[in-house]
């Protein structure tokens, strides 16, 4: 089954709506409203879930004596599978600031060598995430990222959703009828509650198949 494009997404919702489909997202001020809503419906639908449609592996290579990296391509609202040093052979475990600065300030002279913790710094010019890794690397190592990472927004007409439509567009579609105001059809907190109940119905699909991917956040 193919995935729903952006504009039949739009267009679910305007039929939804007894309202004219239209040949383009940006066609008029209410295919344009409705595109903004499936934006924010779908970001909701991401952040409830670790969807695996989601998944994403990215690649650092570190040099010695740096200790900071940015995660090309990871963007800001990831979120860690694990991380491993391909090199070494070894996991990459999750650290506090505190301990951090312990190793770094606590000691006559910085740890170095094969990297097996980190923790994530600032963001980059590009939006990236940055890790900091420790010990500080003495030569090249090859950190594997495995990410949740949530979708660009949808822009152009063809661009494909990724997450289960179902609850983005139902979750559009009670965004649309509190913009628009009740109008003796489904009135909005309905249209919220099956919303709700296509979320969990996706997420228990989804859970089903993956052992321990059984915590969702209720949005």
């Amino acid at each position: 089954m193919a995935l729903p494009t952006y504009l039949e997404l739009v267009n679910d919702i305007l039929i939804r709506m007894r309202e004219p489909e239209v040949t383009t997202v940006q066609e008029n001020v209410l295919s344009k409203l409705i595109g903004k809503l499936v934006n924010d419906a779908k970001r909701q639908v991401e952040d409830a879930y670790n969807w695996s449609a989601l998944t994403s592996t990215k690649t650092t290579t570190t040099t010695a004596a740096t200790s900071s990296y940015s995660i090309v391509g990871s963007g800001s609202r990831f979120k860690v599978i694990d991380g491993y040093n391909t090199t070494s052979l070894t996991e990459m475990k999750p650290t506090t600031f505190e301990d951090m600065n312990r190793e770094v300030y606590s000691v006559s002279s910085v740890s170095t060598g094969s990297p097996d913790s980190y923790v994530f710094k600032g963001i980059d010019s590009n939006g990236d995430s940055k890790a900091t890794l420790f010990p500080v690397p003495d030569a090249a190592y090859t950190i594997v990222w495995n990410l949740y990472i949530p979708q660009t927004s949808l822009s152009d007409n063809n661009d494909t959703l990724l997450v289960p439509s179902e609850p983005v567009i139902l979750g559009a579609f009670a965004r649309a009828l509190v913009e628009r105001g009740e109008d003796g059809g489904l009135n909005s907190s309905e249209a919220y509650g099956l919303y709700r109940s296509s979320l969990a119905d996706a997420i228990a699909i989804e859970s089903s198949r993956y052992i321990g991917e059984d915590a969702w956040e209720a949005v």
